[in-house]
């Protein structure tokens, strides 16, 4: 027969045991993943991203400078990629990356019968199909994570920020998790943890002790991995990454990679890419803000012999028209850059410069299908098979060494 101290203790426990986040615990359970698993860590530009300004087509210099009055780059500031293209001087970290062999542009990817809907273009990014039938249920990086025979226990991939759960990270055995901030990484609730601790040991084997033990170990491994977290955010050098947004959504996923937490996949989000007006002082500050919290994050890896199995990827759901609109902005275009860092990209630019006489509808002609990135880095980095997740055989770019 239970005591009155026991059934209050494990009352008390029942009752704590929801304010402990799944994750954690199942996070916990992935402590001993491979040490050498590659990670990839996607960055969304969000609203679309104005290539032009971006990656600047300098031999072409009369078409830019007829095309951009207000928005005009100075050939001479910016950061040289080769002799046919510089990129926007605010890229200057970028340049950092690239002199390291650890940059590269795929310059006018796209999709065929381009859409400049936000939601509808982003949804086809996210999906890897452009067939609207197809961009329900599951994305690209979801179906990629499905076919690991040995699915981590822990989430598979993770959204850092307090964005909504995008599609490209849903699957059919996937498990996807999102955090905001380091709040919901480090358990403070000290009553559930001395109810655990008051458990002990027990042998009657009934429904409800067994419930109670799972409750314990769950809670126990939940606790387990916020302290290692706790650890791991203590440590940090805060100085060592700039003061943006981006740079500390990086910065929490290189310490959840340092705590080797299993997953595959970070995902997180840059808004503000939709320059409609005034783009010219927007657009310098998200450059920054992008290529300087890259740099930190790739350095920070670096330094703790993790950047070997680490590939950034940049990309935005449509470029912006060629030519400036009367508000000194562009309006929602067509193609646009992709960005690829870490140690394992071959560096440069990839892919044919756009030619900036020879538009279509006002905007650049695509020069790479979207897919055929994504089947690079399926096939080349993630090492799964890039026909089964995009439905169609995408002949794969040159991207990695």
């Amino acid at each position: 027969m239970l005591s009155r101290r026991d059934f209050l203790r494990r009352s008390s426990l029942i009752a704590l045991a929801p304010s402990v986040p799944v994750f954690l615990s199942r996070m916990a359970y992935a402590l001993d993943a491979e040490q050498d698993q590659r990670i990839l860590v996607i960055v969304q530009m969000d609203g679309g991203n104005d290539g032009i300004n971006t990656v600047i087509p300098i031999q072409q210099d009369e078409g830019y400078r007829r095309l951009r009055s207000s928005l005009y780059l100075d050939p001479t500031t910016l950061v040289s990629v080769n002799a046919e293209v510089g990129l926007h001087p605010s890229l200057a970290s970028f340049g950092t990356l690239l002199e390291k062999q650890q940059f590269a542009t795929v310059q006018a990817v796209g999709y065929p019968n381009p859409d400049r809907s936000h939601d509808i273009s982003m949804s086809i990014w996210h999906a890897g199909h452009t067939d609207a039938g197809m961009r329900i249920g599951s994305g690209w990086l979801g179906r990629a994570l499905d076919q690991y025979e040995d699915p981590q226990t822990g989430p598979n991939a993770m959204l850092v920020g307090d964005n909504i759960m995008p599609m490209a990270l849903m699957g059919r055995r996937t498990i996807a998790t999102a955090i905001q901030d380091y709040d919901e990484l480090l358990l403070s609730d000290e009553s559930l943890r001395s109810a655990v601790d008051a458990g002990g040991a027990s042998t009657e084997g009934s429904t409800q002790e067994e419930l109670l033990q799972y409750i314990r170990r769950t809670t126990t491994q939940a606790y387990a991995t916020s302290d290692v977290l706790r650890d791991l955010a203590r440590s940090a050098d805060a100085a060592a990454y700039p003061g943006y947004a981006l740079a500390q959504k990086l910065q929490m996923i290189s310490q959840l990679i340092k705590g080797n937490m299993g997953s595959r996949i970070f995902y997180t989000v840059q808004p503000g890419y939709d320059t409609h007006s005034a783009q010219l002082f927007q657009h310098q500050n998200l450059m920054a803000e992008l290529s300087e919290s890259i740099l930190a994050f790739i350095n920070d890896l670096e330094a703790a012999g993790l950047s070997e199995r680490v590939l950034v990827m940049c990309f935005s759901e449509f470029g912006r028209t060629a030519a400036e609109n009367g508000s000194q902005g562009t309006d929602h275009g067509t193609a646009g850059p992709v960005f690829l860092a870490g140690p394992s990209v071959i560096p440069g630019a990839h892919a044919a410069t756009p030619n900036l006489s020879d538009l279509v509808d006002g905007d650049i002609k695509m020069s790479v299908d979207f897919r055929q990135v994504y089947a690079s880095i399926l096939k080349d980095w993630m090492q799964v098979d890039a026909a089964q997740v995009i439905g169609a055989e995408y002949e794969p770019l040159q991207l990695f060494a």
